[in-house]
C-alpha cells in the first residue's frame, strides 16, 4: 500500500541532502515554508510537497534532517498522503502524534518514517494543515528520546495547489 514510500523518501533524501545527485527529483517551486517537487517512478509521475521545521527540541539532541512530506500522485488513492520522515530511527510500536490547533492526528511507525495510522483521517489532516498557522509533532526515537518539531504551514495550500494537476 505504502511501499512506493520508501522510493519517495531516497529521492528526498538525495534531493536535500546531495543536491548534485538528485537529478531524479525535479524542484517546480517554492511557496513561503513548503517545496514542491516531482519524479519519474515506475507508475508514473509522482509529485509531493516538503518542508523542514522551523524548531526542534529537545535543542541538546542532534536531530539531523527531518521534514514532513505530503505526496500525489495522479489517480492514486487517497490523493495526498501525509509522511514525517526522521533522519534517525523512530521507537519501534511507538506513535507519532501531530497536533495543528486544537486537532491531533496518531501515526505509526516503521524505521525512520511515521504515516496516519487511519488512511481515512488524512483528508482531515490536510485540511487542518491548510487552516492552521503551525503544525507540532511530537516523536519517540529508537533510544527512547522524546523529540518535538514545529513546522510552519505558511504556503502549503498553495504548495498543494501546485501539484494538483501533477501528470
Amino acid at each position: 500500500m505504502r511501499g512506493w514510500i520508501a522510493a519517495s523518501v531516497a529521492v528526498v533524501m538525495t534531493a536535500t541532502a546531495a543536491p548534485a545527485l538528485a537529478q531524479s527529483a525535479t524542484k517546480i517551486g517554492q511557496h513561503n515554508a513548503w517545496g514542491t517537487y516531482s519524479y519519474q517512478s515506475g507508475n508514473g509521475k509522482v509529485c509531493y510537497v516538503l518542508t523542514v521545521p522551523t524548531e526542534k527540541q529537545p535543542a541538546t539532541l542532534d536531530h539531523g534532517d527531518i521534514f514532513f512530506f505530503v505526496s500525489q500522485r495522479p489517480g492514486a488513492k487517497p490523493t495526498y498522503e501525509p509522511q514525517f520522515i526522521a533522519s534517525y530511527d523512530l521507537q519501534a510500536n511507538s506513535k507519532v502524534q501531530v497536533t495543528v490547533g486544537p486537532k491531533t492526528f496518531s501515526m505509526f511507525t516503521k524505521g525512520k518514517s511515521a504515516w496516519v495510522e487511519n488512511a481515512a483521517e488524512e483528508p482531515a489532516l490536510i485540511a487542518a494543515m491548510r487552516s492552521g498557522q503551525d503544525m507540532k509533532i511530537a516523536a519517540k526515537s529508537g533510544r527512547g528520546n522524546p523529540t518535538s518539531y514545529t513546522f510552519s504551514l505558511a504556503g502549503i495550500s498553495a504548495a498543494l495547489g501546485s501539484i494538483a494537476t501533477c501528470k
